[in-house]
C-alpha cells in the first residue's frame, strides 16, 4: 500500500516540486478469543506497526512464530473488527502458555538477554518435525534469488521503503513473496500464508531476505522448519549461533554472485 506526496527534489543545483510514493505504515491491534465453549476469553494481545495488506496472514504467522498455535486448525477464524483491528478466534480445545500472552519473548537485538538464554528460550517452543533427509543447492541458483525478489518488490521499487521476504524451492522457483515496512511482520506474513494452507514445516524451501539476519528472524524461520535462510544483508552473532544450533544453514551478503556461508556448510 502506498500514499503520494508533495516533496521538494534537489540534485546537484537544481530542485523541483514533485510527487513521491510512501510506503504506508499503521498500527495493527491483534485480539485472541481463546478458552473452553461455556467460558470464552477476549484479550488484546499485541500492537506492531505494518503495511495494510495481508493481516489475516500476519496474524496466522504471529501466532505460529510465537509458539501460541501449532497447525492451521488452532485457528478457527480470523475476523477484521476495523480497518487496523483484528480477531483471531482459536479453537476451544487449544491448550498454550498464557504468560506467553504477555510477549515474554527474547525476539529484539535490544532485549538486552544473554545469548544462550535466548536460544534456551527458543528450544522450548519449537515443535516442528522437519525432515532429516538432506540435499544441495547448487551456489548458481542462490546467486538468481535477489534478482527474482527484486522483480517481485513492486512497492518497494515505487517507494524504496518496504523489507520482503521469500520462499522459493530448492530449484530457485519463487512460491510466495510478502513485504512490509517490518522485517518481522514480513516474513510473518510468508508463514501465515503457509499456516494457512497447512503446509509447515517448510524443510525442503529456501527462505531469502531483503536485508539482514537477526535472532529473530532466524528463530521465525527456525519455527516454520525453513533449513536454508539467506540474507541480503549481514547475520548477527546471535542468528548465526541460532543457525548452528538448530541446523539451519544461514547464507549472508548475498550480493551479486558472491555470499558466505555461516551455518552447517554441507
Amino acid at each position: 500500500m502506498m500514499v503520494r506526496c508533495n516533496i521538494q527534489r534537489f540534485s546537484a543545483a537544481t530542485s523541483a516540486n514533485t510527487v513521491d510514493l510512501l510506503a504506508v505504515e499503521e498500527p495493527l491491534e491483534l485480539r485472541l478469543e481463546y478458552g473452553d465453549e461455556s467460558d470464552r476469553i477476549k484479550k488484546n494481545i499485541s500492537i506492531t506497526m505494518r503495511t495494510p495488506g495481508q493481516d489475516e496472514d500476519l496474524v496466522r504467522g504471529f501466532l505460529f512464530t510465537e509458539g501460541i498455535v501449532r497447525q492451521k486448525d488452532d485457528i478457527l477464524s480470523v475476523q477484521v473488527v476495523t480497518e487496523n483491528v483484528v480477531m483471531a478466534i482459536l479453537h476451544p480445545d487449544l491448550a498454550f502458555d498464557m504468560s506467553s500472552l504477555d510477549r515474554h519473548f527474547y525476539t529484539t537485538s535490544s532485549c538486552g538477554v544473554c545469548g544462550k538464554s535466548s536460544i534456551e528460550a527458543l528450544q522450548t517452543t519449537i515443535s516442528c518435525v522437519v525432515s532429516g533427509d538432506k540435499w544441495d543447492i547448487d551456489p548458481a541458483v542462490i546467486y538468481t534469488l535477489p534478482e527474482k525478489l527484486r522483480k517481485h518488490q513492486e512497492t518497494f521499487e515505487a517507494t524504496g521503503g518496504l523489507h520482503a521476504a521469500a520462499i522459493f524451492d530448492t530449484e530457485g522457483l519463487l512460491i510466495a513473496i510478502r513485504e512490509d515496512v517490518g522485517r518481522h511482520n514480513a516474513l510473518d506474513k510468508l508463514i501465515g500464508h503457509f499456516v494457512a494452507e497447512g503446509s509447515i514445516p517448510l524443510d525442503q524451501h529456501i527462505l531469502l531476505l531483503s536485508g539482514r539476519a537477526s535472532f529473530e528472524l532466524v528463530q521465525k524461520a527456525a519455527m516454520a522448519g525453513i533449513r536454508t535462510v539467506c540474507a541480503v544483508g549481514a547475520p548477527s552473532s546471535l542468528a548465526v549461533a541460532s543457525a548452528l544450533t538448530f541446523g539451519i544453514t544461514l547464507i549472508g551478503f548475498l550480493r551479486g554472485n558472491r555470499f558466505n556461508v555461516y551455518g552447517i556448510p554441507e
